[in-house]
């Protein structure tokens, strides 16, 4: 049986997950709320969510859910406004419908980088100024093995997930003066009930024969890695990616 660590430094931060209603954000969520951290996750999806909230509602800090359309900027800065200074930003949300590059509108392409690249840039632009008042803070991405796998049916959500990686890497460099840490997580392929949907019947013993490790990753590894960069041990981890794929590459 594994055992998890506790981070001190993360006690009683103030913390924000996007996205963090299921799956990897659900798996975030839970992982800051044992660490004795205010945590706060913004979602559309309300019963998933309210779910999650009733399920860690003993905790030292019981998180709370706020229901945000992350694509309508006037909500978000609203929504960031309630909560008030962030201590951690972690920009998990995303959707990876697949699509063909035949089906491509430039409707479609405006919103599938609503979705999954712009919220990123205006929730870290949002939560800059308190974190520099109090002398740094940290802004961790979610990014995605699936563009450097260059899987298929993904062109838009590769495209946005690569320009994630770019983004951490200016943000990191532009904001290191100001105490603040910009990292960037790439998760292989983790179990969830949506990545469940896109690999039927063998498709999951298959991505295991691909990693070097012979064992499923689960929202909790991930949980881990992010841990580690928001707590003081990770202090000096900037402007780079971080992998957590079990090797699957």
């Amino acid at each position: 049986m594994t055992k998890q660590a506790i981070y001190p430094s993360l006690t009683s931060k103030r913390v924000l997950v996007t996205g963090g209603g299921s799956g990897i954000g659900a798996g975030l969520v839970r992982a800051f709320a044992r660490q004795g951290a205010e945590v706060h996750y913004f979602d559309i999806a309300d019963e998933e969510s309210r779910a999650l909230q009733a399920t860690l509602k003993d905790s030292v800090v019981p998180p709370r859910f706020h229901h945000c359309d992350l694509t309508d900027l006037d909500a978000l800065k609203a929504a960031l406004g309630a909560i008030g200074p962030l201590d951690v930003l972690v920009n998990n949300a995303a959707n990876d419908d697949r699509h063909s590059l035949e089906a491509v509108t430039p409707a479609y392409w405006d919103e599938r980088m609503n979705v999954n690249l712009r919220h990123l840039l205006f929730c870290s632009q949002a939560v800059v100024p308190a974190m520099r008042s109090r002398g740094g803070g940290a802004i961790i991405n979610l990014g995605s093995i699936s563009w450097h796998l260059g899987m298929s049916n993904l062109v838009l959500y590769e495209t946005a997930k690569a320009g994630i990686e770019g983004m951490t890497r200016a943000l990191a460099r532009e904001l290191g003066v100001h105490g603040i840490r910009v990292c960037c997580v790439v998760p292989g392929n983790v179990r969830t009930p949506r990545q469940q949907k896109w690999y039927p019947g063998n498709g999951e013993t298959d991505i295991v024969a691909q990693q070097c490790l012979k064992e499923r990753l689960e929202p909790e590894h991930v949980a881990g890695l992010v841990l580690f960069l928001a707590s003081d041990d990770g202090r000096m981890c900037t402007g780079h990616e971080y992998w957590i794929d079990a090797g699957w590459r």
